[in-house]
């Protein structure tokens, strides 16, 4: 009889687990599924498109490699446009119809943003997305992880350093009139408030703003010697390209990371450009062995050079397999976020920080340096700097 009971007991106690398993939403025996939103044909889609392959890269080789404890990873990715509405439609769809585990990479701080309050009650996590604004982390989350410097603590080093060691006194910010441009506003507004000096001028723009000749005229008339940018990729370019043809060539242009990219470096008249960076650049010829090979199979893969956001696109991804393998077999909603918790002392094949999380800080790094385009190329011209 005492048997009898026993092995009953033992029968009611794994069915318990296997339908805790079942209501494991995007987890079966063989699969994990995870999602992204990112624009694929916006004005950030130089962005998005090599994230969403750099993930794909990473997710493949550990499928090759017999997955994470016998699952194979299947990355499901929804285009945003770079456009809000776009976005939260695509959540829905990743939310509601796919039931994705977690979201990897999402693209975008407006569109994360918008997408927080459904995503979260659902419970879906948001790992590492792309974009270092400190809504991605803070206030503290059990489903929030951002891997690197946010734009507030990048912007505060590149003010910091420009100030103290070139002299610059009359600072001047052009940012995209979105929730991205308010984190370097406020990162400026900091720094200045600590230094004791004045934001002289600040032009506001749309992303898809083309004509940026009245701003720089606004900004030189105030007599900027620093001009930050809330920009990413075009609209960086054309108003730094502007100011110079218009002969303006005493005053600095500094970018987050967001602008601290290949397209950037080597377009035409960006000679003396500043941005901030969080990792090297994957140029071919890298002095680092592990960035010459991810360029290499990323091209034969993709038939196009990879840029930073396929840097940050595989980083994503490689964090999110090493959260996963912490987990264990049993993997569940709390398991997940206490192999996430659990990662120490993590580098990247890029030369980025050291990545650390804890149940109390779910910012994995917060250390940036600065670089300047030099002969088409960047260039580090900075430890990583601190405020």
């Amino acid at each position: 009889m005492m048997r009898r009971v026993a092995m009953l007991a033992a029968t009611a106690l794994a069915a318990l687990a296997t339908n805790a398993a079942a209501q494991t939403r995007g987890v079966t025996k063989t699969e994990i599924l995870l999602g992204t939103h990112t624009d694929l044909s916006g004005v950030g889609a130089t962005y998005g498109i090599s994230s969403s392959n750099g993930m794909k890269m990473r997710f493949d080789d550990a499928n090759d490699a017999g997955g994470i404890h016998g699952r194979k990873i299947r990355l499901v990715v929804e285009d945003s446009a770079y456009q809000v509405p776009k976005a939260v439609q695509a959540c829905n769809k990743l939310i509601n119809r796919d039931k994705v585990f977690a979201f990897v990479q999402a693209g975008g701080t407006p569109m994360n943003n918008a997408c927080f309050k459904e995503q979260l009650a659902a419970e879906v996590p948001n790992l590492f997305p792309l974009t270092a604004a400190r809504s991605m982390y803070e206030p503290l989350h059990r489903l929030k992880f951002q891997a690197g410097a946010s734009y507030v603590d990048q912007v505060r080093s590149a003010v910091n350093y420009l100030v103290k060691e070139k002299g610059k006194k009359a600072l001047c910010v052009m940012y995209q009139d979105t929730d991205y441009g308010k984190e370097i506003i406020e990162g400026v507004e900091t720094q200045a408030k600590k230094l004791g000096i004045k934001i002289v001028e600040m032009t506001a723009h749309k992303p898809t703003d083309q004509d940026f000749t009245a701003p720089i005229t606004k900004l030189r008339q105030a007599g900027c010697d620093l001009i930050v940018m809330g920009t990413i990729v075009r609209d960086a370019i054309v108003p730094y390209t502007t100011a110079r043809k218009m002969g303006w060539n005493d005053v600095d242009f500094v970018g987050s990371s967001a602008s601290f990219d290949i397209v950037v470096g080597a377009a035409q008249g960006m000679e003396g450009f500043y941005a901030m960076g969080l990792t090297d650049i994957p140029y071919a010829d890298s002095a680092t062995p592990t960035i010459r090979a991810f360029v290499e199979t990323y091209k034969k893969r993709f038939t196009i050079d990879p840029n930073i956001g396929a840097v940050y696109g595989y980083i994503a991804a490689d964090l999110t397999i090493a959260g996963l393998k912490n987990a264990g077999a049993d993997l569940t909603l709390d398991s997940l976020i206490k192999g996430l918790e659990a990662i120490k002392g993590h580098k990247d094949i890029f030369n980025g920080p050291e990545v650390n999380f804890s149940a109390q800080v779910h910012q994995g790094a917060s250390s940036s340096f600065l670089a300047q385009v030099k002969g088409g190329r960047w260039v580090a011209v900075t430890k990583p700097l601190g405020f």
